[in-house]
């Protein structure tokens, strides 16, 4: 097989873009803005916003928040020892115990609460799971790894770059937030 040169044309999708397809919300193509998150980054952020909106009225019970935002009292128990495990919520022992936030809303990413969440942001499948040890290792020269990792370095600065108080915002301001992050 012969080796590529370095003047290749750059990945494109297999099938052209239809017309009108253009950058989505985050300056993405939307081919790739169908990728998945997981349930524990979702619900890490529901709980997340939640404690953000309460900033400053104590302490509020695991149970509470599961019954608020609908969402299982176990993984709520365990996305918050996540968080605290990650210093983005302390707990309040006792009867008007509960959970905060342990910084302000303005200092606290997605990025952070994602990171804490489900440990990453974005996973590099060939790094977990490499096609072919040949191919796949840090030594062999692969003209696919670059994209996924300029397409982390995009994630994570999008992450990085919206707070949980940004995240108290209604829906079409979030979007002016993001869009304005990702220079659209």
């Amino acid at each position: 097989m012969a080796a590529q040169s370095a003047s290749a044309a750059p990945c494109r999708p297999s099938r052209p873009l239809p017309p009108g397809a253009g950058l989505g919300w985050a300056g993405l193509p939307p081919y790739i803005t169908a990728m998945r998150v997981t349930t524990w980054a979702e619900y890490g952020l529901i709980v997340s916003v939640n404690l953000a909106k309460r900033a400053g009225q104590g302490p509020v019970a695991a149970r509470e928040l599961a019954e608020q935002e609908r969402l299982p009292h176990d993984y709520v128990e365990q996305i918050l020892l996540r968080l605290r495990r990650a210093g983005l919520v302390d707990s309040v022992r006792g009867a008007k115990g509960g959970y905060h936030l342990a910084r302000e809303p303005q200092v606290i990413t997605v990025k952070d609460v994602i990171e804490a969440s489900e440990h990453v942001t974005f996973e590099v499948n060939c790094d977990l799971h490499p096609v072919d040890p040949q191919r796949c290792s840090p030594e062999a020269a692969c003209s696919i790894r670059p994209v996924w990792r300029m397409l982390e370095q995009r994630i994570n600065d999008l992450l990085a770059g919206i707070s949980l108080a940004d995240l108290t915002h209604d829906e079409p301001e979030l979007y002016h937030i993001a869009g304005a992050l990702a220079g659209n």
